[in-house]
């Protein structure tokens, strides 16, 4: 579709049509004293979907996922955080 221009009375006065144009795929400017100052476009849908649970009875975690390091790994965590 094409792209109207309207200044803001006409917007006002017709903003549901607008927006059934937008809807459409329109773009719609509008502009105050002859100068675009806005512009009214369709936002497109993300594709992306959240599926939850997706995992379920896919995913395990161990019993001490959060159990302290082994001192000889820790060691060689520290050894990198401090640059040596």
């Amino acid at each position: 579709m094409n792209t109207q221009t309207y200044n803001i009375q006409e917007a006002r006065t017709h903003l549901s049509r607008l927006l059934k144009d937008v809807a459409s795929g329109a773009d719609v400017i509008i502009a105050k004293a002859g100068k675009p100052m806005a512009r009214m476009s369709r936002i497109e849908a993300s594709g992306l979907k959240i599926r939850f649970g997706i995992l379920k009875g896919k995913a395990r975690v161990s019993e001490d996922f959060d159990a302290p390091l082994p001192d000889d790994l820790l060691s060689e965590f520290e050894a990198n955080r401090c640059g040596s």
